[in-house]
C-alpha cells in the first residue's frame, strides 16, 4: 500500500502546483516509485482546458493520473449532505491510481474566501486517505511572527485525534518582491532580503514542524515566451523569428536617445518602443546581428517602420529576432505587461520542467526518504539517473577540458557545470573572445573558471607530442602544425594527466574528436576497440544502447567486447546490466551470416563474463517486451527485461537510437565513448546546452572510474598503439 503525502496550501498564491510537481520530481530522482493524484480540480481559465497539474504531470513524467472531479460537482454533493458519497468516489479513484506506487503525492485545494469549505475539504480528504500532510506557504514580505500564526492555524485544522499528521512545511517563493510581475518591470527589482526561517519561526525552531524546503523566488522561472506576449496583447507578428523560444527576462521602454539606451540591449530584454522610432529599431537590429539574444522588439502605437528601414534590418530579422506590433500606446503597453500573470501556460512544457527541477533541488529528500522507509529496491528513472549522475560528478570533482572554448553553448555549459559543482571545466581559447561570447549570451564567467590561451602554451606541448608519436616519425614542425588544432592540444593535455577528461564535438566531427584520442590516449589493455553507448531516458527507465556511433561493422570478437564494455558502463552508472545481443532473429529460429555473428559474439561474451546475464540473438521486441519474450524466448534470463541492447552494426544501432529518440520523444545522453585509457566524449553538433552539461558530468564520472582502476592496479594500464 502506498504512503500518501497530502500537500495543502495555507493561502492563495503559494505556488501549490509547483511544489507538488517538484515533490514528484524530487522523489522520482531518488528512485522512489511515486504517483500523483489530484482529487478535486479548481476552475480553469477555459472550459476546454485540462487541469493544469494533471496536464503537466502527464506531459513531463510517465504518469497518467486520473482527471480530478470539478469543484462544482464536489460542491453540489456537499450542499446535498452527501459528503460520504464524495469521499467514497475519491477513495475508489485513488485506489486505482495508487496501484504499484510506493508514495502518492496528493494535491489539495487552494482555500478561497468565496468557497470557505475548501479548507475543511482538504482535512476530510487527507483523513480518509490516511495521508501525512505537508503545508505550503509563501512568506512574501511578512514577518516570521505572521508566518508562525499562519502555519499554526493551518496545522490546527488537521489537529483532531483522528486527523493525519502535519509532518512539515515548504516555504515557497521566498524573497519574492511585492510587484505583481517583477520580471517585466521596466526597472530592476531587488528580492526581499533573506531570513533564517529555521531560527526566526518558533513553530520550526521548536521542531513541531519540519522545514522540508526553502524554495527561493527565481525571476527566470517567471519568464514568458514572446509567443505568450502575442497571445496576451493580441499583438500582430511582423517577424516571428524564434517566437516560441525567446523568453522575456526584463522589459525596457525605450524613448531615449541612442547613447542612453545602448546599455539596455542585453540578453532576454524585450524592447518596447513607438513604431516610428527607427533609430532605436536600427540599434536593436545591430545588437541582434552582433549575437545578443534579445527577447524581441515590440512596436507600439500601431505604427510600422519604413520599408527601407526594414530592409536594412533584414539580417537581424533572419537571425531570429521576433518583432511584434500593438495598437496600444507605449504607456498602456508597459502597464499591461506589468500586470501579466505569472502562471505557466499549459503548452510551455520547458518552463514547467525548469520549475519542477528548481523546486526539487531545494527539498530535503534525504529526510523524506528516511521517514518514508521504502523497502523495495529503488528504480532508476530518468530523473533518478540524472540525479545520481550529478551527485557522482560532484563527488568526483574532475578537470574536464573543453577545446571548443569559444563556442556559445559550450561556454554556457561550462558555467552551469561550475555553478552546480559538476566539474572543474577548462576552456581552451582566447580569454577576450570567450568573455565576449559569454557577454553576448548573458552569461557571467566565474572568476575562478580556468581559460587557457592555446597560443601561449602550444610550444610547451611540442616535445611531449613528438615523444608520444616518435614511433610514427613525427617531427617537431609536424607536431607544431597538428597542435594548431585545439582538439589535439586538449587531447594531449588529457594524455599527459593534466586534465582528467575531454568533451568536444559541438562544432567538430566525431572523427575530429576520436582520432587524436586514438593516437595520443589510446585504448586500455582490456579493450579491443573503442566503442560508444547512448543512455536512452525512456519515460520510466534508462536503457543503454551500444554501439550506435563508432564501429561500422564489428566482427564477433569486437561485438563481444562492445557488449562487455557497455555492460560495465551500465553498471558504472547504476543500471543493472542484462545484456541483449540484438539480431533480426531470436534464438535458433534464423540463419545467415549476420545472425551467426551475433550468436558467436554472444558465446564469446558469456564465456568472458559468466557472472553476467548475456543472451542472444534476440529480436528487439523479444528483448524489451515481457509478453513477446514469453512466446519467443521463454527460457531467456534477459528477454523481456533487457537493460543493455547491443546492435550488430552501426547501421542498425544508429537507426534504432534515432528512431526511438525522435518517435518516442526520448532524451538520449551520449554518445559516451568507452575503451579509451582516459575519457574523451563526442557531442552531436546539434547538442543543446543541457546535453553538453550531462556529457561533461558523464565524463567526470568516467574519469573517477579510471582513477579508481589505476589505484587498484597500482598504475595506468598499458595501452595499445591505436593506429
Amino acid at each position: 500500500m502506498a504512503i500518501n503525502l497530502f500537500v495543502a496550501p495555507t493561502g492563495l498564491n503559494c505556488g501549490l502546483t509547483s511544489v507538488c510537481l517538484g515533490l514528484v520530481r524530487a522523489l522520482d530522482a531518488i528512485g522512489i516509485r511515486v504517483g500523483f493524484y489530484k482529487p478535486i480540480g479548481q476552475p480553469v481559465q477555459r472550459l476546454a482546458e485540462l487541469d493544469r497539474s494533471v496536464h503537466f504531470v502527464r506531459a513531463r513524467t510517465s504518469l497518467n493520473p486520473p482527471d480530478p472531479r470539478p469543484l462544482k460537482q464536489a460542491q453540489e454533493l456537499l450542499n446535498r449532505h452527501r459528503s460520504g458519497v464524495l469521499m467514497e468516489d475519491i477513495i475508489g479513484t485513488y485506489e486505482d491510481a495508487a496501484d504499484d506506487f510506493d508514495v502518492m503525492v496528493i494535491e489539495g485545494l487552494v482555500p478561497d474566501s468565496s468557497e470557505p469549505y475548501t479548507s475543511r475539504l482538504n482535512v476530510e480528504i487527507a483523513r480518509n486517505l490516511g495521508a501525512d500532510v505537508i503545508l505550503v506557504t509563501a512568506p512574501g514580505s511578512r514577518e516570521p511572527a505572521e508566518i508562525d500564526r499562519d502555519l499554526d492555524f493551518s496545522a490546527r485544522l488537521f489537529a483532531a485525534p483522528e486527523d493525519p499528521d502535519v509532518i512539515g512545511v515548504v516555504l515557497n517563493k521566498v524573497g519574492e518582491p511585492r510587484e505583481a510581475h517583477p520580471s517585466l518591470e521596466p526597472r530592476a527589482v531587488e528580492p526581499v532580503t533573506g531570513r533564517d526561517w529555521m531560527k526566526e519561526c518558533r513553530i520550526l525552531a521548536s521542531g513541531r514542524l519540519k522545514l522540508l524546503g526553502v524554495v527561493p523566488w527565481q525571476p527566470q522561472l517567471l519568464a514568458p515566451r514572446m509567443a505568450d506576449i502575442v497571445s496576451y496583447l493580441d499583438a500582430d507578428v511582423l517577424n516571428a523569428g524564434h517566437l516560441e523560444q525567446r523568453r522575456v527576462q526584463r522589459l525596457t521602454v525605450c524613448a531615449r536617445t541612442l547613447p542612453n539606451m545602448v546599455e539596455t540591449l542585453r540578453p532576454g530584454t524585450l524592447i518596447v518602443t513607438p513604431g516610428d522610432r527607427e533609430d532605436i529599431i536600427v540599434a536593436v537590429a545591430m545588437a541582434a546581428v552582433t549575437g545578443v539574444p534579445l527577447a524581441g522588439l515590440l512596436l507600439t502605437g500601431g505604427l510600422t517602420p519604413d520599408q527601407r528601414t526594414i530592409h536594412l534590418c533584414r539580417a537581424a530579422l533572419e537571425s531570429g529576432l521576433p518583432v511584434l506590433r500593438t495598437g496600444l500606446d507605449t504607456y498602456h503597453t508597459a502597464y499591461r505587461l506589468a500586470e501579466m500573470g505569472t502562471e505557466v501556460p499549459s503548452d510551455d512544457l520547458d518552463r514547467i520542467e525548469s520549475v519542477m527541477d528548481a523546486v526539487a533541488s531545494h527539498l530535503d529528500t534525504a529526510w523524506l526518504q528516511d521517514r518514508l522507509k521504502i523497502d523495495r529496491e529503488p528504480r532508476l528513472s530518468p530523473p533518478a539517473f540524472r540525479h545520481q549522475l550529478s551527485q557522482r560528478a560532484r563527488k568526483a570533482n574532475k578537470r574536464i577540458v573543453l577545446p571548443e572554448g569559444n563556442e556559445p553553448r559550450t561556454v554556457q555549459a561550462a558555467v552551469i557545470c561550475h555553478e552546480r559543482g559538476l566539474a572543474r571545466c577548462v576552456l581552451i581559447g582566447q580569454r577576450a573572445e570567450i568573455e565576449t561570447v559569454a557577454e553576448s549570451q548573458g552569461v557571467t564567467l566565474p572568476d575562478d573558471i580556468v581559460i587557457i590561451d592555446p597560443a601561449e602554451v602550444r610550444d610547451n606541448y611540442i616535445e611531449p607530442m613528438v615523444e608520444l608519436r616518435k614511433h610514427k616519425g613525427l617531427a617537431p614542425d609536424m607536431a607544431a602544425a597538428q597542435l594548431e588544432d585545439n582538439v589535439v592540444l586538449a587531447t594531449l593535455m588529457v594524455a599527459m594527466g593534466e586534465m582528467d577528461g575531454l568533451v568536444s564535438g559541438a562544432v567538430h566531427t566525431t572523427a575530429n574528436t576520436i582520432r587524436p584520442a586514438l593516437q595520443l590516449i589510446k585504448t586500455h589493455a582490456d579493450a579491443k576497440v573503442v566503442s560508444s553507448v547512448f543512455f536512452m531516458c525512456l519515460p520510466d527507465q534508462v536503457l543503454v544502447y551500444g554501439d550506435c556511433a563508432v564501429n561500422p561493422d564489428p566482427d564477433a570478437e569486437a561485438l563481444a567486447d562492445i557488449a562487455i564494455q557497455s555492460a560495465e558502463s551500465a553498471r558504472t552508472f547504476g543500471i543493472e546490466p542484462r545484456v541483449a545481443m540484438i539480431s533480426y532473429s531470436t534464438g535458433s529460429s534464423g540463419s545467415g551470416a549476420d545472425v551467426e555473428k551475433v550468436r558467436k559474439a554472444t558465446k564469446i561474451a558469456q564465456k568472458l563474463r559468466p557472472d553476467w546475464l548475456i543472451d542472444g540473438p534476440l529480436q528487439y521486441d523479444a528483448a524489451a517486451i515481457e509478453d513477446v519474450a514469453r512466446s519467443k524466448a521463454p527460457d531467456s534470463p534477459v528477454a523481456g527485461r533487457a537493460t543493455v541492447f547491443i546492435f550488430p552494426d552501426l547501421n542498425t544501432g544508429n537507426t534504432t537510437y534515432k528512431a526511438v529518440q525522435r518517435s518516442a520523444n526520448v532524451v538520449s545522453i551520449g554518445p559516451m565513448l568507452q575503451g579509451l585509457r582516459k575519457p574523451v566524449n563526442d557531442l552531436s553538433r546539434g547538442a543543446l546546452v543541457e546535453d553538453i552539461v550531462f556529457t561533461i558530468a558523464l565524463t567526470a564520472v568516467q574519469a573517477e572510474q579510471v582513477a579508481n582502476k589505476a589505484t587498484s592496479s597500482g598504475g595506468n594500464n598499458p595501452a595499445s598503439d591505436g593506429d
